[in-house]
This record gives C-alpha cells, sequence and structure tokens, in this order.
C-alpha cells in the first residue's frame, strides 16, 4: 500500500509540475553585439525597433535594431538574426559607418562624440552633388577615426549661393 501511495504521489507531482511550468510562457533571449543578453519577452519587431518586455513588469521598452545580434524565441527555440556587427577600426573603414537619421534607431547604442563633415572654404569647384559627397565623406571618417560604426545625422545643410558647401552634423554611436 505504501509504494502505491508513493508511486501516486510521485505521479501527482510530476504532473502539478509539468502543467506549473507550461503556464509560464518561455522568455525570450535577445542578444545584443556589446554582448550583453536579456531575458526578455519581444512583443514586436518593426522595421528599425524591437518592443520587448522584461519577465514580471508591464513597461514596453524598445531597443534600435542595430545594437541587436539576435534573438532567440523560447517557445520554439528559433533564432532570428537581426543585424550585423559593424567593425570599425580606424579611419580606414570609413565605408563601414552607417548613416542614421532616426533617433529611434539609436537606442540601446552608446553615445560618443559629436562629428563634422564639411567641404572646405570659400572658394570652391564643387558641384552640389560632389560637395555633398564629400561631407558625407568627412563626417564618415570622423565617426570611423573614433571607433563608432554610426552617425546620428543632427544637421544636414547645402549653401547654394555660388559657393558650393555641404555641411553635416551628427554624434558618433557604438555598441
Amino acid at each position: 500500500m505504501k509504494k502505491i501511495t508513493l508511486a501516486l504521489m510521485a505521479v501527482l507531482i510530476a504532473i502539478s509540475s509539468a502543467f506549473s511550468q507550461s503556464d509560464k510562457p518561455a522568455n525570450d533571449k535577445m542578444i545584443k553585439h556589446n554582448g550583453e543578453k536579456l531575458d526578455v519577452k519581444v512583443i514586436k519587431v518593426g522595421e528599425t525597433t524591437i518592443s520587448y518586455k522584461y519577465p514580471g513588469e508591464d513597461a514596453e521598452q524598445t531597443i534600435g535594431k542595430a545594437a541587436v545580434a539576435s534573438i532567440v524565441y523560447g517557445g520554439s527555440g528559433r533564432k532570428e538574426e537581426i543585424s550585423e556587427k559593424i567593425v570599425v577600426s580606424g579611419e580606414d573603414d570609413w565605408e563601414k559607418v552607417q548613416i542614421l537619421t532616426d533617433k529611434s534607431q539609436v537606442l540601446g547604442l552608446k553615445k560618443g562624440e559629436e562629428v563634422r563633415g564639411k567641404t572646405s572654404g570659400m572658394l570652391s569647384y564643387n558641384t552640389a552633388g560632389s560637395a555633398d559627397k564629400k561631407a558625407t565623406r568627412r563626417i564618415k571618417e570622423a565617426a570611423a577615426k573614433a571607433g563608432a560604426p554610426f552617425v546620428l545625422l543632427t544637421s544636414d545643410k547645402n549653401d547654394g549661393f555660388g559657393v558650393k558647401q555641404a555641411i553635416k552634423n551628427g554624434v558618433a554611436y557604438s555598441y
């Protein structure tokens, strides 16, 4: 009789623990490019951002996709690659730098120094298009020199009073 009672108790404990585990939704794992791993519940993966909640909280958080390497969904175990890490080792890597225009894209990234790109002085033989390209290259070079793979553009001015000059200001961001 004792063996039957113990066997029934073991079965009941196993069943109750199985049900209690299935009641809790499995959390997702968000892996950031800086190596940080977040245990969260992903709400939505948008075009440029990801919305998520921490377990036991109702407040919805947002992070830019540029900061996130991948998400492993707890329910299915499926892994979704979000963005590739951009490695900038110095000024020679300026072409890898991405220019961002929306503040939501830099959520989760580390803010760095202000950077500027402009074409030179008063007398210039630049066309409007070439002035813009040169200013873009210079702001990317400044970010690369700082080791930052991203620039949030804060202003973009083109003067067209006979002098073709372009000025771009921004803030460098890294992982």
